[in-house]
């Protein structure tokens, strides 16, 4: 069970410019054992500066990431990052391809493949192991790619819009899978979207990120907590949360 009050992840004051111009500022937020935590902001804010200088990426001009009480500031390969793209290697199969992160950890091939293959069956990925990425359905290889990410993650990963690309109909599919499987993994999990719905339906917490320079500047706990199931998307509850997330970033 996922225990907000045991933090596993902490960013503290952290502030990064470019050329000049300060782009994200004194912010600060917490990630507990196996929550999700969603960044949700206009494009522009930050999001994508605030995960690259989490994931060691960038370092920051200013405030320092704390990883376990462990300060990995502008330390890269601490924290699992899934950008949009599933980045999978085309000329890899898709085992080999989720297996990488073991390998670079330092397990040989074969047990890194086994290891990897003992999870395909709950992310769904039954007889792809000897497949390419593009012989995937784009909802198959986000999950790989997801599975790639788990697999090299510390207990905490960041996910950068990773069900964005997706139609419709696939997204609803993954959404209902993905909701089960972060249950089951206790993954803590900084997750950036644009969709308001999906950061409803799937987070713990919702941190509004807006402002030039991008800062925190809301947070919304969603009730109920999760396990949810999709009627949840149905409810008043929903539809409260959606109306004060929208009041939050017209304000």
């Amino acid at each position: 069970m996922r225990d907000a009050a045991k933090t596993v992840l902490q960013a503290e004051g952290i502030t990064k410019s470019y050329g000049g111009r300060t782009i994200i500022q004194n912010i600060s937020l917490t990630l507990g054992e196996g929550e999700l935590v969603c960044l949700l902001g206009v494009s522009g804010a930050g999001k994508t500066t605030l995960f690259n200088v989490l994931s060691g990426l960038e370092r920051p001009d200013g405030g320092r990431v704390l990883l376990k009480g462990q300060d990995i500031t502008s330390a890269p390969g601490k924290i699992s990052y899934m950008l949009q793209k599933d980045l999978l290697l085309p000329h890899k199969k898709v085992a080999d391809n989720v297996a990488l992160p073991l390998v670079i950890q330092g397990q040989d091939r074969r047990r890194a493949r086994e290891t990897a293959l003992s999870y395909f069956g709950a992310f769904g990925l039954e007889e792809t192991q000897d497949k390419y990425p593009a012989q995937l359905s784009g909802g198959m290889r986000q999950r790989a790619a997801l599975l790639r990410t788990f697999l090299g993650s510390q207990g905490v990963a960041l996910l950068d819009e990773p069900f964005s690309a997706l139609d419709a109909l696939t997204k609803r599919e993954i959404h209902q899978w993905y909701m089960g499987m972060m249950d089951r993994l206790e993954l803590a999990t900084l997750f950036i979207t644009h969709d308001i719905d999906e950061a409803v339906l799937l987070s713990d917490r919702v941190c509004i990120l807006s402002g030039q320079p991008g800062q925190i500047t809301a947070e919304l706990t969603i009730q109920p907590p999760r396990p949810r199931n999709m009627s949840f998307a149905l409810s008043e509850e929903f539809l409260a949360c959606k109306r004060q997330i929208l009041s939050l970033l017209d304000g």
